[in-house]
């Protein structure tokens, strides 16, 4: 079974539709995300073009603030700071990565906890992780989301996750693991150095890459009946492709396809995901504004 995000995320949309109709008719609200760029990353400024076509088609504001790169650690604070305290912006989102230059903790930790709707802060982190998340970081909201749309099981299933990151493998543990919709699995968690990788992927129930390896899972890895969530996206050249390059996951899809019980595309799979649950924390936090 193909397990397409656009389905989940065209669901999701439809109800955020009510609610951000609701703020504006009720409490004269419109929910507004103030995003910021540093530099001329190009797939951060993807990132940035495809969030606000987003926000706009669902009647939201989304603006961004485009710093240039020799920005200084503490212009970006006061920029943030001034964010903070505007209490028409329900959501504040600094693109990564930064600069080298800069601290990201240090930056990410001086957005208010009630406006860090990509869910890095610490204090969110360790809501997420005493079972009581505010919000969730975007890609593990969007996975529960998959998960509960197309009632992929959980409870007392062995899910094994292969990446570690803050943003995706970390949180994607905490939600697993503990008493929440769709969680009550047991979970092990990997990375791209565990010796013997395969003997952890073949035990999975649930199988979930955020690797940034382009195929790096192969047939022989998983076992029969695996669900997987393929959350990588890489580009690799291609000469058969009109761009000279085709978009693959972390999974080699046509080698574990027929193995799986069900597995999402690249793209079309997590991907939609992400931008529809930045969408749905900033909803959230406009309706605790009031």
């Amino acid at each position: 079974m193909l397990l397409k995000g656009s389905n989940v995320s065209n669901h999701i949309r439809k109800n955020l539709t009510l609610q951000i109709n609701e703020l504006k008719k009720t409490y004269n609200i419109t929910p507004k995300l103030s995003a910021i760029l540093v530099g001329d990353n190009p797939a951060s400024q993807l990132y940035i073009k495809s969030k606000e076509k987003a926000f706009k088609k669902m009647d939201c504001i989304s603006e961004t603030h485009n710093l240039p790169i020799n920005t200084t650690e503490s212009n970006l604070i006061e920029l943030i700071k001034g964010l903070n305290n505007d209490n028409s912006v329900h959501g504040i989102l600094v693109q990564l990565p930064l600069p080298k230059s800069l601290d990201s903790k240090k930056i990410l930790h001086s957005i208010s906890p009630e406006k860090d709707v990509d869910g890095f802060h610490p204090m969110n982190i360790g809501y997420l992780y005493q079972g009581e998340p505010k919000y969730v970081p975007c890609t593990p909201g969007g996975i529960i989301e998959i998960l509960d749309f197309y009632d992929i099981p959980t409870e007392r299933c062995h899910a094994v996750i292969v990446g570690r990151s803050n943003i995706v493998g970390k949180p994607m543990y905490g939600l697993l693991a503990q008493n929440l919709r769709k969680g009550n699995a047991t979970v092990t968690m990997c990375h791209t150095g565990t010796k013997d990788l395969s003997y952890f992927t073949k035990q999975a129930d649930l199988l979930i890459i955020a690797a940034g390896i382009p195929e790096f899972i192969k047939g022989d890895m998983i076992s029969e009946g695996t669900h997987i969530i393929d959350v990588g996206i890489n580009r690799v050249n291609d000469a058969s492709e009109k761009k000279g390059y085709k978009i693959v996951g972390d999974v080699d899809f046509f080698d574990c396809f027929d193995k799986s019980a069900s597995i999402t595309p690249v793209p079309g799979g997590v991907g939609p995901m992400t931008i529809t649950m930045l969408l749905s924390n900033t909803v959230t936090s406009a309706k605790n504004s009031i």
